[in-house]
């Protein structure tokens, strides 16, 4: 005679290995439908990559160090505007990049300092 508690175990071990078998087989067709469909939409996505700014994958950082004696064109890079940018847009660029470099937030001194040359290079050549 068969125990019960033997017939219910192998009927659980069975069941488990047969959902996942099928777990393993969904998993299967769905990693290989996206390859499939990423294949048909691969030119799409280059074409929509060329259409974006060269400088958003380009590594747009400025390469290289701070000049010996701050320029316009240096201030303008720190803040991120245009050198003949007006007071009210080097106010809020300055405003922006302080909130995330102040040194009491863990932010380096010595890039604040860089921070608020460049606004007042800026700052005093700008018109209103």
């Amino acid at each position: 005679m068969c125990n019960q508690g033997a017939l219910f175990s192998f009927h659980w071990q069975a069941s488990t290995v047969v959902a996942v078998g099928l777990t393993i087989a969904a998993a299967g067709f769905a990693g290989r439908y996206a390859v499939q469909a990423m294949k048909r939409m691969e030119p799409q996505v280059k074409q929509a990559l060329q259409g974006l700014p060269k400088s958003a994958f380009s590594g747009g950082y400025y390469r290289g160090g701070f000049e010996p004696k701050m320029t316009k064109r240096e201030a303008a890079l720190i803040l991120g505007v245009s050198p003949t940018a007006n007071k009210l847009k080097i106010r809020e660029a300055h405003r922006k990049i302080m909130v995330l470099n102040h040194p009491d937030r863990g932010g380096s001194p010595y890039l604040a300092a860089k921070i608020n040359e460049a606004k007042d290079l800026l700052d005093g050549q700008a018109k209103k």
